[in-house]
């Protein structure tokens, strides 16, 4: 895996969004200070292909991914991986409730042969979650591999350099995954429990099928065999059955149709008003005539009482001249009485004025006096400014001698004055404006009063009108009561059609009751004996001859029935000895068949118990194959078990983890010290001690002497971690395109980061790998070619690439 581009936005500390091109980039350094998010630009890498990163913690989590005061962010990244292109985009965002998730992620492969960009899309290969394990398909690498081999713990490798073999055992089960022997052992002790349940379970299965023996098999296709023959010759059996059947079928009827004949002999009746239906037809008819009779006498005596009354002519004239009378005497009382109250009221409107004169009069001389007392005051006020040989602010002479004044009474006494005239002016005012608004109005009201009087239409006798009124009052009532007879004489009239009407309709009813009796009989089979015709002219004596007749013609089907009832007895006896020996026949073949099934019911009893006879024959034979078959699965799962049980043995042994680690263990010397000389100009080759099992090394500028590898420098000791790394990447990922080393390489002396970076720059020339270096450390950055600068403000993380001169 090769990136080519990485997107930031709003990842980490990374608050704006930035693009890191490493395009035509084989060796880089990431430079800053402490804390300026370097290691950020690794982790979006990291978590751009598998959505989560090694330093946050717990695998899945994404809490990390946006600062907490961030709500979305995104990363993008465009690689290479095993000669194509590829797009891998996962965009964050906070939820109501805080929570970070991933909204989005997919993975694209992208065209090679464009500039790399994000929309150069060729094809889709994933979303969501399933982004992820694409992601380790294309890379070839799982998380923990990437994480071990993209981002190189060279501490650990270090350690596993200078470690005790018991030590480095428990590295190399940890770095190389060796743990999983372990998981094999459980799973095989799983297994060889999984297989000695199936066996069990087979056994079990098996002791349920000991029935299925090869006589048994042969029994079932005996019997088969026979109710196939009695299938065959049943049939003469059968037929004999349905023709007794077809026998009391016919029988049976006649008898039903005989029994029908009587249930309607029986059924039968007069209706109960048959015999007085004359006498009340007659009745009906006298009630009608009357009541018409006594109607029309009525109806003329309604027609004369209302000619009497329009004789008197209407009351509505003699009514509003007797209303017109008591309006005028009203009008005359209340006129009156108006004229009285005017008169009341405007006698003392003399005295009122009077009164009003005297207190305007009193209220001149209240105010002269206090405007006297006033130029009293003001005088007096004036005399102490004056001054003597000055002219006078009033006769403007000179004056001479100041002048002596009293001292003039309080002008409050004067001011209640003046309002006590005051108001004594405006109460008589307002009593006398009262007065006179009064005795206007009731002069006003008094002469509308008898204008209305003199209005009205000269008034007639009280006493003429009133008489004349009770003629027309009395005439009413008697053309009403006149009304209502003639109304009760109709009631009783429509009564009287209704009963008589309703005496026709039973009458009708009655007759077609009798004629739809007769039809249904001659339906019922007496045409032998038919009833006597029907004569309309008296509908009791109809009834009575097909009453007689119906008693003849019952006691015929009586005997009748009983003669069917014999034959059926007779028919049933030698029905039921056929079947009876029937039955015998099939219980001889164990055929069980219902106390009355018909022969078509019989037949298929037959027919099912041989399909059941064949089916249960087809059971027992795949219950012998399925037996064959569990005998089989039991002797291949005690196998199973067995080899399980073998393999969790030789896994449970201490000595295979041993001999599984120095196997590894040589593999990973070997490897890595073919790199370590590459890397130390041929000088130095990694071997193992024979007797300790420790790393050695192998100095060629010392002819060859072997030492242990903890006498290494600091440098030294760095090439031989890096080409362990190396070895352990190799075994680990073969395809691997990239590499990042997260080493803290401020703790070098001079000389040893020199040969730290002179390693690195022969590691990038000889191979074809990216390497990527994050470091704070001047010295070492100053010799890489390419430098990306991180810094960071208060906005957040920069990042900036420089080409080193």
């Amino acid at each position: 895996m090769r990136p080519l581009l990485l997107h930031l936005d709003h990842f980490g500390s990374f608050r704006e969004p930035v693009t890191v091109d490493f395009t035509d980039t084989e060796y880089f350094a990431l430079v800053g200070p402490t804390g300026a998010g370097k290691s950020t630009i690794i982790d979006a890498i990291c978590f751009a292909l598998y959505g989560t990163v090694p330093r946050w913690g717990r695998e899945g989590a994404v809490a990390h991914a946006l600062a907490p005061s961030v709500s979305a962010g995104k990363v993008a990244m465009v690689f290479e991986s095993n000669g194509s292109r590829y797009g891998v985009v996962r965009a964050m965002v906070r939820d109501a409730k805080g929570a970070v998730r991933t909204k989005e992620a997919r993975l694209d492969e992208l065209d090679p042969a464009a500039p790399p960009a994000f929309d150069a899309v060729v094809k889709p290969l994933a979303e969501g979650e399933n982004v992820t394990i694409e992601a380790q398909q294309v890379t070839g690498l799982e998380y923990r591999f990437f994480t071990q081999c993209v981002v190189l713990p060279q501490g650990r490798f270090a350690e596993f350099l200078h470690a005790a073999p018991r030590e480095r055992q428990d590295l190399l089960v940890q770095l190389l995954d060796a743990d999983v022997y372990e998981r094999i052992r459980q799973r095989a002790a799983r297994e060889e429990e999984t297989a000695k349940q199936a066996a069990s379970f087979a056994r079990d299965q098996l002791a349920k099928l000991s029935g299925a023996s090869e006589e048994a098999e042969r029994e079932l296709a005996e019997r088969l065999a026979a109710l196939r023959r009695l299938a065959e010759t049943i049939s003469a059996d059968l037929d004999l059955l349905r023709a007794r059947e077809s026998d009391i079928r016919r029988a049976e009827q006649e008898r039903a149709a005989v029994a029908e004949r009587q249930s309607v002999l029986s059924a039968l009746r007069m209706p109960d008003a048959v015999p007085t239906l004359a006498s009340a037809r007659r009745a009906a008819a006298e009630a009608v005539e009357t009541l018409t009779a006594e109607v029309a006498t009525l109806e003329a005596d309604d027609h004369e009482a209302y000619e009497a009354l329009a004789a008197l002519g209407d009351r509505g004239a003699p009514r509003a001249a007797l209303a017109a009378l008591d309006a005028r005497e009203r009008l005359h009382v209340e006129a009156r009485r108006a004229r009285g109250a005017a008169a009341s009221a405007a006698a003392p409107l003399e005295g009122l004025a009077a009164e009003a004169a005297d207190a305007e009069r009193a209220l001149a001389n209240v105010e002269a006096r206090r405007e006297r007392l006033r130029d009293a005051h003001a005088a007096a006020h004036l005399v102490q400014r004056l001054v003597v040989g000055e002219a006078c602010p009033v006769c403007r002479q000179p004056i001479i001698e100041l002048p002596r004044h009293e001292q003039p009474t309080d002008m409050r006494t004067a001011d209640r004055a003046l309002a006590t005239a005051r108001e004594r002016v405006q109460q008589a005012r307002a009593a006398h404006a009262k007065a006179e608004t009064s005795a206007s109005m009731l002069a006003t009201q008094a002469a509308r009063l008898e204008a209305e009087l003199a209005a009205l239409p000269a008034s007639g006798d009280r006493a003429e009108l009133e008489a004349r009124l009770a003629a027309i009052a009395k005439a009413d009532e008697l053309a009403t009561e006149a009304r209502n007879a003639v109304r009760a004489a109709r009631g009783r009239l429509d009564r009287a059609r209704s009963a008589a009407e309703q005496v026709e309709r039973q009458a009708d009813s009655a007759w077609r009751t009798l004629e739809s009796a007769r039809d249904r009989l001659l339906v019922s089979g007496v045409q032998d004996d038919p009833p006597p015709p029907l004569v309309r002219e008296d509908l009791h004596r109809a009834w009575s001859e097909l009453l007689g007749w119906r008693d003849r013609a019952a006691q015929v089907a009586r005997a009748a029935l009983a003669a069917h009832d014999e034959e059926l007895a007779r028919v049933g006896e030698r029905l039921a000895a056929d079947r009876r020996r029937l039955g015998e026949r099939l219980a001889e073949h164990g055929v069980v068949a219902p106390r009355d099934a018909s022969p078509d019911q019989l037949g298929a009893v037959v027919a099912g118990t041989a399909a059941r006879a064949e089916s249960a024959l087809d059971r027992l034979k795949e219950d012998r194959k399925r037996a064959a078959d569990l005998e089989n699965q039991v002797a291949m799962k005690e196998h199973e078990a067995k080899v399980a049980h073998e393999l969790a043995l030789r896994l449970r042994a201490n000595a295979f983890e041993r001999w599984l680690c120095a196997e590894a263990l040589a593999v990973l010397v070997a490897s890595a010290s073919e790199t370590l000389r590459e890397l130390s100009d041929g000088q130095y080759e990694l071997a193992l001690s024979d007797k300790t099992g420790d790393i050695e090394v192998i100095d060629y500028g010392e002819a060859g002497m072997r030492r242990s590898a903890r006498t290494l420098s600091g440098g030294e000791t760095f090439q031989a971690a890096l080409a362990l790394a190396l070895a352990l990447s190799g075994a680990v990922a073969r395809g691997l395109d990239s590499i990042f080393l997260d080493e803290g390489f401020g703790t070098l002396d001079p000389a040893t980061l020199d040969t730290v970076a002179t390693t690195l720059e022969r590691l990038a020339a000889g191979q074809d790998r990216m390497i990527g270096v994050v470091t704070h450390v001047p010295a070492l950055a100053d010799r890489v070619p390419v430098r990306f600068e991180v810094r960071r403000d208060a906005k957040g993380s920069h990042v900036r690439k420089a080409e080193v001169q």
